[in-house]
This record gives C-alpha cells, sequence and structure tokens, in this order.
C-alpha cells in the first residue's frame, strides 16, 4: 500500500495514543513513581523508569517543528532524571523538524521500519500451530514466553537496541499491567511456542509484543499469531494493522508475506543528557 503524510499521521497519532495510555496506566496504578505523560505537538513525550524502553517522544514532527519552549522543557524534564531524549520521527515528518532537531544536538542512532496492511480480508490462519487468546490461567505462560523470545535475538536486520533480560521483563510486566490489549500464546506440537499482543486504537490495530521462543523459530508461529491478530482486530472494526519492526529483519520478511508494506520509517533521533 501507499502511503502519504495523511496515512503517516493516522498511524503516528493512533501509536502516540497508545503509548500515552499504557503510561497513564502505569501512573495510575503507581508501578513506576516517577513516570510522566506530556503533550507535545501532535505527539507525547512519555518516561517510566531509567534505561526504560517506553521512554520516548513519539508523534511529532508531521506537522512542523515543536514549539522550541515546549521542547526545551521536555528536553528538561527528560536530563532532570538522567536520562537521554529519545525521538522517533517519521520520516514522512517536515524538514524543519529534522533540521530543528539536528541544531540542537540530537544525533542519529538509526532507523525502524513501520509496516501496514489493509484489514479489508481475512488472513489464512495455520493448522498446524494453535493460537489462543491469554486468560488469567495462561498469563504468566504469554508472559514467560515473550520474555523468553525477546531476550533471545535472531541476529537479523539492523537493530538500534539490545536490552538485557532483565529490562525486557521489566517492560513486558508493564505492558501486562496496561488495559485494553489482547494477548494471545501459540502452541506448537503440543508446546508453547511464542506470543503476542495488540490494542486497537480508534479504527487502526496496532501490533505488539511478538516473540518466538528459539526452539520454535521458522515453523510458521509468527505466521500464525499474525493471522489471528489481523482476523480479530478487522472484527473488531480496526481498518488497518501497523507494526513497527527494525530494518532487514526476519519479522519484518514475516509480515511482508501476509501482505504488509512497508509504508515509511521512523529515524531514532537522541539528545544525551
Amino acid at each position: 500500500m501507499f502511503s502519504d503524510k495523511t496515512t503517516a499521521l493516522r498511524v503516528e497519532r493512533a501509536e502516540a495514543a497508545v503509548m500515552r495510555d499504557m503510561v497513564e496506566a502505569l501512573v495510575d496504578a503507581a508501578r513506576a513513581r516517577d513516570a510522566f505523560v506530556r503533550e507535545l505537538g501532535l505527539g507525547f513525550a512519555t518516561y517510566v523508569r531509567p534505561d526504560s524502553p517506553l521512554n520516548k517522544v513519539i508523534g511529532v514532527g508531521l506537522d512542523g517543528p515543536i514549539a522550541e519552549e515546549a521542547l526545551g522543557a521536555i528536553e528538561r524534564a527528560y536530563h532532570d532524571k538522567r536520562e537521554p531524549v529519545r525521538a522517533e520521527i517519521a520520516t514522512l515528518a517536515a524538514p524543519a523538524t529534522f533540521k530543528q532537531l539536528s541544531a540542537r544536538g540530537y544525533r542519529l542512532l538509526g532507523f525502524e521500519n513501520v509496516l501496514a496492511r489493509p484489514l479489508d480480508r481475512d488472513a489464512p490462519p495455520r493448522d498446524d500451530i494453535r493460537v489462543e487468546g491469554v486468560t488469567d490461567a495462561t498469563l504468566e505462560i504469554f508472559r514467560e514466553a515473550v520474555v523468553e523470545g525477546t531476550s533471545h535475538a535472531d541476529d537479523t536486520g539492523v537493530v538500534v537496541d539490545h536490552f538485557s533480560h532483565e529490562v525486557i521483563a521489566t517492560v513486558i510486566d508493564d505492558f501486562i499491567a496496561a488495559p485494553g490489549f489482547s494477548r494471545y500464546v501459540a502452541y506448537r506440537e503440543g508446546s508453547i511456542a511464542g506470543g503476542a499482543s495488540m490494542r486497537v486504537r480508534d479504527d487502526v490495530a496496532v501490533l505488539t509484543g511478538s516473540a518466538t521462543l528459539p526452539a520454535h523459530r521458522r515453523r510458521g508461529v509468527q505466521a500464525a499469531l499474525l493471522a489471528r491478530r489481523l482476523n480479530d482486530a478487522r472484527a473488531l472494526g480496526a481498518e488497518l494493522a501497523v507494526i513497527t519492526t527494525a530494518p532487514g529483519t526476519q519479522s519484518q520478511a514475516n509480515v511482508m508475506k501476509l501482505g504488509f508494506s512497508l509504508i515509511y520509517a521512523r529515524a531514532i533521533l537522541a539528545l544525551a543528557p
């Protein structure tokens, strides 16, 4: 599918809203004492705890440069916690946004790909992989599968971030604590094989938290988890499914086989404290 700035704005708003809702839920649950969510232009700045992957500026720049005073206040908020400002900016953002951030000292860390697929048809399920919605009884199974699968990278593509097992476990617990996500666990040959989640925001299904245990990779587990989420999202009224991957990874190849197209990338920029 082709993506213009209107599509990018739709996707960025959905992902930014999911991030905002999630961090606000963590604040309400007192899971992260110093966490904050602050509106910034069309997007948000979120902070959970030191070194969290959820610390980011997202959804900004498509409508032009960020207001200098607001951006300065956000930078001080992160730097007061000795945390870098991490800004994830769509490559369809206004060129002036990149000039602004470069002038303020942000440096490029790398890129991530944003892929999407219209939900205009069902995705074929896999008969050899069983995918079930997570219940209270299987929540811990789901957690262990996603933590272990994410902790063992498949060494494909160009990955910007490498997190410890401890950091990964903490962020998965943060996702589990946030309401509104649909979660799934996959079984292959009678064994737990992987897990994934999604959240539908407006008419966009944001696919998150997908991981396969190393022993079950290259066996169609991700395809099965994708198909189940796509079909459930369509049933919930979503019109577009979105997923983010590192460039050139097996994960990107998997989703493209199920009809996803690369619609734009995000530049990951950081300003050190």
